[in-house]
């Protein structure tokens, strides 16, 4: 696997997962308490899926490492049946090193390679539940916005918001 694509940002280093980083991916996901249990075999599939197919799979996912230790991740595609369209998937940061702008890091680094993929829009999706308040604000902050809001979606009043940033 290429190592291309290795992005110092501060002390962090992002770039691409390695198949050494599942374990610590896969607890600090489940550390957030964003994610239902029923979730988390989604996050383990689409992460196994993209260290299996590499950087050439649909499935992108980078890896933000502090002293040589993942604390944060972020899976990417291009969404099916779009022009330049990318769904960023998964986004997930260790609750000890959350603050530190690493989430934004890895926003920025996927947001070069979509870029470099000819990608004019990038789309994320999450929860309207109280507890994703933190999150919203965040996606806000790295400039996007929000674009639709699908009431009762992941569960009785629990609402699907989209953010979107365009590129061009």
């Amino acid at each position: 696997m290429s190592t291309a694509h290795l992005s110092p940002a501060g002390n962090i280093v992002i770039r691409y997962s390695l198949p050494s980083d599942r374990d610590a991916i896969l607890a600090f996901v489940a550390d957030t308490g964003y994610f239902r249990p029923d979730e988390l075999p989604i996050a383990q599939e689409v992460l196994d899926e993209a260290l299996t197919a590499g950087p050439s799979g649909h499935y992108q996912s980078l890896t933000a490492l502090a002293a040589h230790t993942p604390v944060g991740w972020l899976c990417f595609g291009p969404t099916p049946c779009t022009l330049g369209t990318f769904d960023i998937y998964w986004i997930a940061v260790a609750p000890a090193h959350q603050g530190r702008g690493i989430g934004a890091q890895l926003i920025q680094r996927a947001e070069e390679m979509i870029k470099a993929r000819h990608g004019r829009l990038a789309v994320i999706e999450t929860s309207g539940q109280a507890r994703y308040q933190s999150t919203r604000a965040f996606y806000l902050k790295c400039g996007y916005h929000e674009a639709a809001r699908v009431p009762n979606f992941y569960a009785p009043g629990d609402d699907k918001i989209i953010y979107v940033k365009q590129f061009r």
